[in-house]
């Protein structure tokens, strides 16, 4: 694991027995979770969405959290195990890389955790990759307004804190267009606000493969 993922999943080993929110929106309720569906969490935390997605899955399909957070990952299963929920899966891997098959997801979400990557355009590409022709991804994300200066984005704190690793609007979307997803549409975008040294506004993105 290099420093920068190591530092993210100090960072949220830490958080993982906290009754803290962590997400910065609400991918899954706009993600239309259909029986039979294979679902994806990307950074996926404890695991709320996952079970949630396994639910309405059901018996035909199956749902997988992916986080890089030993807490974060026990955490989740624990959930799972109390709940008897069979249909679910936790994997531990980055972003980047992620150890799912290719055509392999119906749906894909993620709340605030793409921009821990310094490679987000790799992260996009494995979503395109392992989402199935027709397939959908449900983001909801921050971008910064203007490019953060090198020295926070070079700093695996600043950029733990969830702040320092955002690329700007126009970037962000150039990763997701670059990947060969399509139909992308922002369904949710905030005000700028003021976050660590920056300035960044949240948005809810979905597209298709």
């Amino acid at each position: 694991m290099d420093l920068y993922a190591d530092s993210i999943a100090r960072r949220y080993d830490g958080l993982s027995q906290q009754t803290c929110c962590l997400s910065c929106g609400g991918a899954f309720s706009f993600a239309e979770i259909k029986p039979g569906d294979t679902c994806v969490d990307l950074g996926c935390g404890k695991g709320h969405d996952v079970l949630r997605m396994a639910l309405l899955a059901g018996d035909g399909g199956y749902a997988y959290g992916v986080d890089i957070s030993d807490g974060m990952m026990e955490t989740a299963r624990q959930q799972a195990e109390k709940t008897g929920i069979q249909n679910i899966d936790f994997i531990k891997c980055q972003l980047e890389k992620i150890r799912l098959d290719d055509n392999a997801a119906d749906v894909i979400i993620s709340n605030c955790a793409i921009n821990h990557s310094l490679s987000q355009d790799r992260v996009w590409k494995e979503i395109a990759r392992m989402l199935k022709k027709g397939g959908r991804f449900v983001v909801s994300d921050i971008y910064a307004t203007v490019p953060v200066p090198e020295k926070y984005r070079k700093d695996p704190a600043m950029v733990a804190k969830c702040w320092a690793g955002a690329v700007t609007r126009e970037k962000y979307l150039q990763n997701i267009t670059s990947a060969g997803l399509r139909n992308i549409e922002i369904l949710e975008e905030s005000e700028p606000y003021e976050k660590g040294r920056v300035t960044v506004a949240s948005f809810t993105v979905k597209g298709q493969k």
